[in-house]
């Protein structure tokens, strides 16, 4: 079957198949867009060019222009219904896709392929507003050849010259342009980010929340896309104690905890008065674009990460903070403490925002608290005590771990405590913060990341959105803020690698688990450690790179000026070597065939008219037939011209070259200098 449409396509006249193909190419370009453009966009898309092919294959005109002038109104008023705006970068792509549709409809000359070719190469490049991922490009560099291939295609006009004569031209033209791509790319100036447009900032995915909603991280737990990827400078430390800190959650109004909104005045804030022990651990972070300022190290870190660009802070409540959202992937060195202790060491006014509750909310759990301190062992005893009996509590209480719990109702801490006993690590953390606090304990939450996995192929280790967690701190005279992590206590092995959290895999991927699941897991490492390269090497070249590249080359203090002089002398040497290249080619071809093909062309100015067949000989008789004795030098010229490829000594003879090329600059002399008749 397959042979046989293969002929098919071999029998159709050249302007179907070349506009089938120029149609394959455009639905290849715009497929990775389908599942982020408006459904209506995508759907309208695919039809509009399924019809076009359509009307190729059965030789039916095209659509007037009124059809055109009806489709481009529904399309744009669908586009304004959708966005409520042609501007920013989605309404933009949405107008791309539906014009670059809708061309193909007038798709009846050359210059009509040359417009929608160079709509195809934007909307190539609109699929890396969304993604710069590995397979991203890879696509879209087949798109490229693609485009490439029915651009040469419509340069041959003549005949029906095959599509892997233009393909084969296409990937000439394509290696031949890559050493440029490549010193533009390592040399041309770093101005921004070049994907990332003001608007996307209110709508990308940021993984974790400056807010927690109790059932908003399940969603997350679902996700198995990479968060951040680590390299240790040594040894890593145990899974256990891998918490990579990000937001801290403080106030709560019942049913959400946010970032902390004091009562108190300003001089009562908290002060973070770190202090930590023992040998730094250094590493790397490569993070994914947040759409957060957040940076998020292992706890804890004294010095601020090293992020070339950006100016970075540490809070009070020891999250790290870069000076705009990270709209791009980025690399920063940090260094961190696994021994510290934090906060102030004997009661605060301040820690009054940390045992606030609102009133109205988790009755029952009040009341536990309260029933707590009546026990004469607990009505004094210290936060220490009251986190074991709360911990111990979590463990002999059958709490169960679990991603579905359900919807919580109002009273949230009561249902986890006493009703439901099951919930995901938000669930666990808001239920224990409160009921500290009702034991009148300062208490807050802290989400970010925990464990993690190494990669046996690079060695990195790979932190995925799955591994979001929260946890909690509480404060304990003397000894300032600790982390208590009371998911532990209902789900031991969720804290490490025996039971970290995964994605539902796809059928392929599942089939493939069963059947090998070494292989499995080594085939994704392999992935995601070629990705991780990609990352490394292509999307984090910052002009940091770029300036200590300068420096390996021996600028004292690079600049972009330096780079501008690097780059202008490198395209200066090209073009020389390019030029010197261009005259060496025409030095090895034959410089007796170069000699005669001059003579031909002065010929063909005097009126005498000739085939690339046609002898020296045959050229002088045809001088002397025209011009007679006035024409006698030039018929002497040719002869000798003749003598010397066929009459001359041996090429085998010692001194043959030598004397060749003599005869062959005094016969160029001799021409320079012939009377030619007019």
């Amino acid at each position: 079957m397959l042979s046989a449409w293969l002929n098919q396509l071999r029998t159709l006249p050249r302007d179907v198949r070349d506009t089938l193909f120029l149609l394959l190419v455009m639905a290849w370009v715009l497929l990775p867009q389908a599942g982020r453009l408006p459904l209506w966009c995508s759907l309208g898309a695919g039809a509009l060019l399924l019809w076009r092919g359509w009307l190729a294959l059965k030789a039916q005109p095209l659509p007037g222009r009124a059809w055109l002038v009806l489709l481009l109104a529904l399309t744009l008023a669908a586009t304004y219904a959708t966005h409520s705006s042609f501007l920013g970068r989605d309404a933009g792509v949405t107008l791309l896709v539906v014009l670059l549709a809708l061309k193909t409809l007038e798709l009846r000359a050359r210059r009509d392929a040359f417009v929608i070719f160079f709509l195809g190469f934007f909307c190539m490049l609109s699929n890396f507003f969304y993604s710069q991922s590995l397979l991203t490009a890879a696509s879209m560099l087949l798109g490229l050849l693609g485009l490439l291939t029915a651009l040469v295609n419509a340069h041959l006009p003549v005949g029906k010259p095959p599509l892997a004569q233009s393909a084969r031209m296409a990937g000439k033209m394509a290696l031949l342009g890559a050493p440029v791509m490549l010193v533009l790319f390592v040399l041309f100036p770093r101005i921004g980010p070049l994907w990332g447009l003001p608007s996307d900032a209110l709508t990308g995915r940021s993984g974790l929340s400056e807010r927690m909603h109790v059932g908003a991280m399940a969603e997350l737990a679902l996700d198995d896309s990479v968060a951040l990827r680590i390299q240790f400078d040594g040894a890593a430390p145990p899974q256990p104690e891998m918490y990579f800190r990000g937001p801290v959650l403080s106030s709560f109004d019942g049913l959400e905890w946010r970032a902390l909104r004091s009562s108190l005045p300003a001089r009562h804030a908290l002060a973070a008065d770190l202090q930590v022990a023992g040998e730094p651990l250094g590493y790397e972070v490569t993070l994914e674009p947040t759409r957060r300022p957040w940076l998020f190290v292992l706890e804890a870190a004294a010095q601020p990460p090293e992020l070339p660009g950006y100016r970075v802070t540490m809070q009070p409540d020891l999250q790290w903070l870069a000076s705009r959202p990270l709209n791009e992937l980025v690399r920063y060195r940090a260094s961190s403490h696994t021994a510290f202790r934090h906060g102030p060491a004997q009661p605060e006014l301040g820690l009054q925002d940390y045992v606030d509750l609102p009133p109205g909310f988790n009755p029952r759990t009040l009341a536990l608290a309260a029933e707590i301190r009546r026990d004469a062992r607990y009505a004094q005893a210290d936060a220490a005590a009251l986190v074991r009996l709360a911990l111990e509590r979590l463990r002999s209480g059958g709490y169960r771990y679990t991603l579905e719990p359900g919807v919580y109702g109002r009273n949230t801490a009561d249902e986890f405590w006493f009703d439901r006993k099951e919930g995901f690590c938000e669930h666990i953390s808001s239920a224990f913060v409160v009921l500290m606090r009702a034991l009148d304990v300062p208490a807050r939450i802290v989400t970010g990341y925990q464990g993690g996995e190494r990669n046996s192929v690079d060695g990195f280790w790979v932190v995925r959105q799955s591994d979001a967690h929260a946890w909690a701190e509480v404060w304990q005279a003397g000894r300032g803020w600790l982390r208590v992590d009371p998911t532990a206590a209902v789900a031991p092995g969720r804290i490490g690698a025996s039971q970290r959290l995964s994605a539902p895999r796809g059928a392929m991927a599942q089939a493939l688990g069963e059947f090998s699941p070494t292989l499995s897991a080594q085939l994704r490492a392999t992935w995601e450690a070629v990705n991780n390269s990609w990352n490394q090497w292509v999307l984090n070249y910052t002009q940091g790179k770029q300036l200590g590249l300068l420096k390996n080359l021996g600028f004292a203090s690079p600049s972009w000026q330096d780079l501008g002089y690097l780059l202008s002398g490198i395209l200066v040497l090209t073009s020389l070597a390019g030029g010197a290249w261009t005259l060496w080619e025409r030095s090895q071809h034959d410089p007796w065939l170069r000699l005669l093909h001059k003579a031909r062309r002065r010929l063909a100015h005097a009126g005498i008219a000739s085939t690339p067949a046609t002898s020296p000989r045959q050229l002088a008789r045809q001088v002397l037939a025209a011009y007679g004795a006035r024409g006698q030098a030039l018929h002497d010229w040719l002869l000798a011209l003749e003598a010397q490829r066929y009459a001359g000594a041996p090429a085998t003879a010692p001194a043959a070259p030598r004397s060749q090329r003599r005869q062959l600059a005094t016969l160029r002399r001799q021409l320079s200098r012939l009377a030619w008749p007019a």
